[in-house]
């Protein structure tokens, strides 16, 4: 039975191999939102540290653990989690997205509730104000932004701490983008956002699972939201360079006719500007028939976030409920 229908506030939250982090979570949400709040805590296929209900029980706070069949990765498995909550969401609440590290924090909930209140606004995400990353982390991201705005056009400033009304929690569950990337999906809905100002905190315990791979590959997948406008990007960035490979070309050609070309050098510098043109050209070319392709494909069934629970429990069930 789905736990969400009486609380005014639902947080959902990925956990994996984390049970000391979530555990801590669990205890400062029910400190400071007591029976208010309902947590689903979506299992992401943790074998070593499995979550159990007791862990929401002994936190003293209602809510449902959603247990995954595999480790889907966090992007995914908040996902599912929003997916199940959106089954019985009522119109008066509100959805919380965090992490269960600690690092997103509970303090900062109010603050993104109040502004949530107001009418033009259907989302609240999380800016964040400080980092406690290290250096390598804080130059990866400075760089990675600006190259998103180049690529798409659109500014990414945010990551999955945010605040949802029902209306947008049951619009992104019906984006196919929302299990690749959960803050592109956001900004692809076109809901009305509005950005935090907050400050990140320190884990409650343990090590980040996220390697700098994982990161670079994470950051990549918001790309994939807007892989329409990133083609049509780079097919303009290569036919802009096949044009003035082509007008390199003619200057060649007329140099070589005026007699300033020196021995050797209008072979050499005519023949490298072929070989830019057809490679641009050709990759414009692609770049076109992709986003064809990508146009083509951008309607399909929503995300089916169902096919991927094993099982849930809620912190009134005895017996697991099967999906």
């Amino acid at each position: 039975m789905n736990q969400t229908g009486s609380q005014s506030l639902v947080v959902v939250t990925p956990v994996y191999e984390d049970l000391e982090a979530s555990a801590e979570l669990f205890r400062e949400l029910g400190k400071l939102f007591g029976e208010r709040v309902s947590v689903v805590a979506v299992d992401d296929g943790s074998v070593a540290q499995p979550l159990g209900i007791d862990v929401l029980k002994d936190a003293g706070v209602s809510g449902a653990l959603v247990r995954l069949r595999r480790n889907v990765g966090h992007q995914r498995a908040i996902a599912v989690g929003l997916g199940y909550v959106a089954e019985t969401l009522g119109g008066e609440q509100r959805v919380i997205v965090m992490d269960s590290d600690g690092e997103d924090l509970p303090s900062s909930i109010p603050q993104m509730l109040d502004e949530l209140q107001k009418d033009a606004l259907d989302v609240v995400v999380a800016s964040r104000r400080s980092r406690v990353e290290t250096l390598r982390f804080k130059a990866f991201y400075q760089v990675y932004k600006r190259f998103f705005r180049v690529m798409t056009g659109r500014e990414i400033s945010f990551g999955n701490f945010m605040a949802l009304k029902p209306v947008a929690v049951r619009r992104l569950v019906a984006m196919q983008e929302l299990p690749i990337h959960i803050a592109a999906a956001v900004i692809a809905s076109k809901l009305r956002r509005s950005a935090l100002q907050l400050d990140r905190g320190p884990r409650y315990a343990g090590q980040s699972k996220m390697n700098f791979v994982g990161l670079v590959l994470h950051g990549f997948k918001a790309l994939m939201v807007f892989a329409e406008d990133v083609l049509v990007r780079v097919g303009i960035a290569c036919a802009t360079l096949a044009s003035l490979a082509i007008l390199g070309g003619f200057a060649a050609v007329l140099l070589k006719l005026l007699g300033y070309a020196t021995p050797g050098w209008f072979t050499a510098a005519f023949g490298i500007l072929v070989l830019m043109f057809l490679q641009t050209a050709a990759l414009a070319l692609m770049s076109l028939l992709l986003t064809g392709v990508v146009r083509g494909g951008t309607v399909a069934a929503s995300f089916a976030h169902r096919d991927f629970i094993d099982a849930v429990v809620s912190t009134n069930d005895v017996v697991p409920e099967k999906p």
